[in-house]
């Protein structure tokens, strides 16, 4: 309601601006338009837009536009804007600011320090850094990927000259991650095929199981092996993360998807082993305990697994999001001024 009644006020005053000083309204809506920029309210971008349509030609003191300026500040909400001038974005995202650079010169460069801490890591810093620059690669002119500006670099010249330590510090961030991992989901290996040659009750003369006809055996061997092949699973995703060749654009979608795939099959097998020793639990304790013992065997599997999930859930969201989910939108409510 709140956030309702502040929004139609800034179109109220924008109407009033308009009205009663259109002169000089460009100085006057200048200031609060690229703040609304840099603070990524495209509300407020959009309110005084279209109570001002000349507006959107207005230029900050490095002589960039609001698009330009939605770049450089990676506000996502405010760059979305351009799919509602669809006939001009390429001319907006072609022009030149001071220094000559166009808007892929702007997401060639480096985002601040406040934008890039976003993101959870080195590795996921630099993919939002990516889908920043393919982004803006897709609305401009192919002329535009060429153009080099003062410096005489173009602007995938840039990009690799401004992320070239975020790239070191991704690969050392993912190497971190996937040897921590890696060494887990290799014990896990080891555990669960030690416990399939040596099951639980041991063996008749003849070789078969004791255990054998039972059904919490059946979901012993079930849980054992998918919990062996999981963690080798697991084993291997972490393997091709540290024997990648760690290039700009696999930081992208490879890297990370191997991250999200290695972690998922690594609960899994946390998961299954941890069912399968309450099986097992089970099968050597029902006869003499009965009822009491179920209580530990259903509550132990739940606090390792709990404990995986509450730590690196926020980090599977995270990649989740940022590999699967676009940032960028097309918005379809009409042309913006």
């Amino acid at each position: 309601m709140i956030h309702h009644d502040a929004h139609e006020l800034v179109k109220f005053i924008c109407k009033e601006i308009v009205q009663s000083n259109y002169s000089s309204a460009e100085k006057i809506f200048s200031p609060p338009l690229f703040q609304a920029v840099s603070s990524g309210i495209h509300e407020i971008t959009q309110a005084i837009l279209r109570s001002y349509p000349n507006a959107i030609y207005l230029r900050n003191q490095k002589k960039q536009s609001i698009f330009h300026h939605a770049i450089v500040c990676r506000c996502e909400n405010v760059f979305n804007l351009i799919h509602r001038v669809e006939e001009s974005k390429t001319i907006f995202l072609s022009q030149w600011d001071e220094s000559r650079n166009n808007a892929l010169h702007l997401a060639g460069y480096l985002a601040s320090q406040q934008q890039l801490n976003l993101r959870a890591g080195a590795a996921l810093q630099m993919q939002r850094e990516l889908q920043w620059f393919k982004e803006v690669e897709k609305h401009i002119l192919p002329r535009n990927k060429e153009e080099r500006n003062y410096k005489e670099m173009t602007p995938a010249e840039v990009f690799t000259d401004t992320h070239k330590d975020l790239v070191k510090e991704g690969e050392q961030w993912m190497k971190g991650t996937a040897n921590a991992c890696s060494i887990v989901a290799a014990l896990i290996a080891t555990v669960v095929f030690a416990a399939a040659i040596t099951v639980p009750g041991g063996n008749n003369g003849n070789g078969s199981p004791i255990f054998n006809k039972r059904a919490s055996f059946l979901i012993f061997g079930i849980f054992d092996a998918f919990a062996l092949f999981s963690s080798i699973t697991s084993v291997l995703l972490f393997l091709s993360i540290l024997t990648s060749r760690y290039a700009e654009d696999d930081f992208l979608v490879t890297l990370p998807r191997r991250l999200i795939f290695g972690l998922l099959t690594l609960f899994l097998s946390i998961l299954s082993t941890m069912i399968a020793f309450g099986a097992t639990l089970y099968l050597v304790f029902e006869e003499s305990y009965k009822a009491w013992i179920i209580i530990p065997v259903f509550v132990l599997p739940v606090i390792p697994v709990g404990f995986f999930v509450f730590l690196q859930s926020p980090l599977l969201l995270d990649m989740f999001k940022s590999t699967y989910c676009s940032i960028f939108l097309k918005q379809s409510d009409g042309m913006l001024y």
